[in-house]
């Protein structure tokens, strides 16, 4: 399949073309309550349910609970004032190209302060597959033989490398008559014979170096992701340099049903007590009484 964002030219690392989210975003979002991350906030939304699911945090790993059969979104919102490019995976697969998910590929660029849900496994530039909770024999990574990390999300954020800056040249000075003689005197001088070629050297030579520098380049089932329904989910294309080849936000929330949560200890179990109120009664009383 020949799509611009799906397989782009091979060009070093930080030449990758990148989608960029059109009238579905949101701009300027509240900031959410359970986000993850640095420069972008990340969190993960029950589509059915409206639910920003809980982030439960347990020996360093960010957790949510899923619900089995329930659609789910990926949130993320652009904190920054300048572009940003994400690559996503879910259970170890890039939503974009379908590829086993690595740092150098495809991902959605955020403009400042930008927030788009991704909702699905991208089928091409109008449309998705959506993401569901599922048993994880019928995620959409064990049905591609790839079982290995199933029950996470990940999020790599790359900033924009900046834009060269020019500087205006200088008003060129004009040549004394003692220069313009030597000019004209070395002009006539006899051109030296360029240096021969090395032997075998041809013009496919010449141009193999730069080729070859482009290819260098629990208590139940566990939940997965599965390939769902399609719909529709507009994107544009757009072009994308990074400033580095390594990201500079990189962002890791697992996921499992809340049974399996529990069992493993990262949900508690103890119920958590009410929350008393500072101020139950409704108007003050004048001063401190005696008890009685």
């Amino acid at each position: 399949m020949n799509h611009p964002r799906l397989r782009p030219h091979l060009r070093a690392h930080l030449h990758r073309l990148a989608l960029t989210c059109l009238a579905s975003s949101a701009l300027f979002a509240a900031l959410p309550a359970h986000a993850v991350g640095r420069l972008t906030d990340v969190q993960v939304i029950d589509r059915d349910s409206g639910e920003t699911l809980q982030v439960h945090r347990h020996q360093g790993e960010y957790w949510v609970a899923g619900r089995p059969g329930a659609r789910y979104a990926v949130s993320v919102r652009n904190t920054t004032g300048a572009r940003v490019m994400t690559v996503v995976s879910v259970d170890g697969v890039n939503v974009v190209s379908g590829e086993t998910a690595a740092w150098n590929q495809t991902g959605y660029v955020l403009s400042p302060w930008q927030q788009y849900d991704i909702n699905g496994w991208r089928k091409s530039s109008h449309e998705i597959a959506a993401f569901h909770f599922t048993a994880a024999p019928a995620s959409y990574a064990e049905r591609t033989g790839r079982p290995d990390h199933v029950g996470v999300v990940g999020v790599a954020v790359f900033r924009e490398k900046p834009a060269p800056v020019l500087l205006p040249q200088p008003e060129p000075r004009p040549y004394s008559q003692h220069e313009r003689r030597e000019r004209l005197a070395r002009s006539d001088a006899p051109a030296t014979p360029p240096a021969p070629a090395p032997a075998g050297a041809t013009a496919q030579d010449s141009a193999a170096a730069p080729q070859a520098q482009e290819r260098m380049a629990s208590a139940a089932p566990r939940l997965g992701t599965g390939h769902g329904e399609r719909e529709n989910a507009w994107v544009g294309h757009t072009s994308f340099e990074r400033r580095s080849e390594r990201p500079d936000d990189l962002i890791r929330i697992r996921y499992d049903s809340h049974e399996n949560l529990v069992a493993m200890g990262i949900i508690p179990t103890r119920p958590v007590p009410p929350r008393p109120n500072p101020f139950p009664a409704p108007v003050p009383r004048g001063y401190v009484p005696d008890p009685s």
